[in-house]
């Protein structure tokens, strides 16, 4: 069987195998934070649901991984799988059999898979109730050495059988309700060949700078790459995931990474992943707090880093914005804004406050430790930005008085922030319904220097040396490592996130602190080339945490890794 060049080599049980534009992928994560024995088949419709179990005859295959190709392999005995397309797996062996048996031990009227054999043309058909989708195997070359459980109702094994003492090939689609029997037209080495040469083109685009030095550019693209669905569902548009683990969903602020990342060489890529939030955008203007296949939740939000973010992607695309997507990226902008400079601006107040730490992306940080509902210096910060960026979008699109109008609106709030909750050395937060105001030890305290050059010169000195005091040698813990509230994997009180020193590296360099910004840069690359791009990392021994395949962590790196602009 000949192997033609696939892409960086990864762990299975790190990454999931997948390609882009499916809803499913094999891995052995069959939820949150549970890993099978064996590799599944998981598809994302309605949720993470494992449906298919790959059971290889001998337990004892390896199992490697490219990014078109996966293969279990014992001796001289020999299974691989390649994509043939986002709904298409193309399974075959030699020397070694494999038993595909679905995932759920127990049908019932109202969960489970059922078997049977669709006298059309002889495929085994495993129906799931947990995905709604059907999930067809055709034997293309060779036969089965068995069915069990066809047409079983109740608790039952339900699998077909390949052989190890003779070659196979079969194909395993994931479709809706019918469609015609599969007939294959291209040879497997040359589905392997065709997915392959997929990843080196996209990996061409977003990281043509990559080299030696950036040894981890191939596999943060393939997470990227792997991760991104098709339009279904709530998914409006072609959507990177955060993750095809259990983390399978996009989030109203994690997308913006994504999107900076793809900008320069997946420039209708990253267009979609920066709109996509806003076609779910509320009668309020508000964002959803996370979007996927089968539902959009609004019970929280996410923080205004939008316009941060467009911002670094409008430098980034090759070509500029047309008019009329100007004007409709201008109209969402400006209403999300409104939402938080009326409907979160309580009475006499001159700041917007968020009402839990998830709104703010920082669930859990010591800065709501006092209050929950509170005002912010992050949030003003981003606030600013936004609505410099506003004005800016106003005045390309001749609307001077507006433009005035969003000038204004980020003065005050910049003078607002500064009078309010400045303390000489860092920021406090304030509660919105007393006004008592407290002061953490929480990195997110320290955001502000998000608005680089648009701080006092003696705010911005201050925030760099408080950054420096939450540096390990691994990058920003969100808690400092002294702190008696520190814990090592206690999400935002400790552990080092991908976006956190994304936000202060950029506002650091554009502060002018570039020293400050260069080791912050080689500490997260460094980490990345280590650990991979998990979650989020333990600060001070630099393990991954959590979700092992985080496609905001992947962008990081690749944002991080490019030549400085």
């Amino acid at each position: 069987m000949a192997v033609a060049p696939s892409g960086p080599t990864f762990s299975i049980q790190d990454v999931p195998f997948s390609y882009r534009g499916a809803w499913i992928d094999i891995s052995p994560v069959v939820a949150e934070n549970t890993y099978a024995d064996e590799l599944h088949l998981v598809s994302h419709q309605t949720g993470l649901h494992p449906v298919l179990r790959f059971v290889p005859s001998d337990r004892g295959a390896v199992v490697t991984a490219t990014a078109a190709l996966l293969t279990w392999r014992r001796g001289t005995g020999l299974v691989e799988s390649a994509f043939e397309d986002a709904g298409t797996i193309r399974l075959r062996g030699d020397g070694l059999g494999m038993r595909i048996a679905a995932a759920a031990g127990t049908l019932t009227p109202f969960s489970g898979t059922y078997l049977y054999r669709d006298p059309v043309d002889g495929a085994y058909v495993f129906t799931s109730y947990e995905t709604g989708r059907r999930y067809r195997l055709t034997v293309l070359r060779g036969d089965v050495d068995g069915a069990t459980g066809v047409e079983a109702l109740g608790t039952a094994e339900r699998s077909v059988t390949l052989p190890a003492d003779r070659p196979w090939e079969v194909a395993v689609e994931e479709y809706d309700t019918a469609r015609r029997p599969y007939r294959h037209t291209i040879a497997f080495d040359e589905v392997h060949r065709a997915a392959a040469t997929e990843f080196a083109a996209f990996l061409d685009a977003v990281a043509p700078w990559r080299g030696p030095a950036t040894p981890a550019a191939e596999l943060a693209a393939y997470v990227l790459w792997s991760a991104t669905v098709a339009p279904a569902g709530f998914v409006t548009r072609p959507a990177v995931l955060m993750s095809k683990h259990w983390m399978d969903k996009v989030w109203s602020w994690d997308h913006c990474f994504n999107a900076i990342a793809l900008a320069a060489g997946q420039p209708d890529l990253a267009w979609h992943q920066f709109q996509l939030p806003f076609d779910h955008q509320d009668s309020a203007g508000a964002l959803p707090d996370s979007v996927t296949h089968s539902e959009v939740l609004h019970n929280f939000v996410k923080p205004p880093v939008h316009g941060w973010a467009l911002r670094h992607i409008r430098r980034r695309l090759p070509e500029p914005l047309d008019r009329a997507e100007l004007a409709e990226t201008y109209r969402r902008l400006a209403r999300w804004s409104d939402f938080w400079l009326t409907t979160r601006l309580a009475p006499g107040h001159a700041l917007p406050h968020y009402q839990h730490g998830n709104d703010s992306g920082w669930d859990n940080a010591t800065t709501f430790d006092g209050h929950r509902v509170i005002e912010t210096a992050d949030l003003a910060a981003f606030l600013v930005i936004q609505s410099r960026e506003l004005a800016e979008l106003a005045t390309e699109l001749g609307r001077p008085d507006a433009a005035a109008r969003w000038s204004g609106t980020a003065d005050r709030l910049r003078a607002a922030m500064l009078n309010e909750l400045w303390a000489g050395d860092r920021f406090t937060a304030r509660s919105a319904h007393t006004g008592e105001a407290r002061q953490s030890t929480s990195l997110l305290d320290l955001m502000p220097i998000s608005l680089g050059a648009d701080l006092p010169a003696d705010v911005s000195a201050a925030l760099g040396r408080a950054v420096e005091a939450h540096l390990t040698a691994h990058g920003l813990a969100t808690e400092p490592v002294d702190s008696p509230h520190y814990t090592a994997d206690g999400y935002w009180r400790g552990p080092i996130w991908a976006p956190s020193t994304v936000l202060i590296e950029d506002g650091l360099r554009r502060a002018g602190h570039t020293d400050l910004a260069d080791d912050i840069r080689h500490r997260f690359r460094a980490l990345c080339e280590k650990s991979g791009f998990a979650e989020n990392f333990d600060a001070e021994t630099g393990t991954g945490l959590r979700d092992r395949a985080y496609t905001w962590t992947a962008s990081s790196y690749l944002i991080l890794a490019a030549p400085v602009e």
